[in-house]
């Protein structure tokens, strides 16, 4: 099984000013579906999301291109907490 959350904590630590705040989490529901949690510095959380959202939807758009070979169902957000 790929690790989603591997892929997307590449992309993200090269993103931020804070790479060792970064905390990816990965977890699989009970239908399969895999859901990847970004949790970064509060001060990071713009990078990620990025002007209107581009940066975010370009890490989901690299997920599920990666998860398509395997057939995986991939999610993938920001915790704003």
């Amino acid at each position: 099984m790929p690790e989603y959350g591997n892929l997307v904590d590449y992309i993200v630590r090269r993103l931020v000013d804070q790479p060792d705040e970064v905390k990816v989490a990965e977890t699989r529901n009970e239908a399969g579906a895999v859901l990847v949690t970004i949790d970064v510095a509060q001060g990071d959380i713009g990078r990620i999301i990025g002007k209107r959202g581009s940066t975010i939807n370009a890490i989901r758009l690299v997920t599920k291109a990666a998860a398509v070979k395997s057939g995986d169902k991939v999610d993938v957000d920001v915790d704003e907490d």
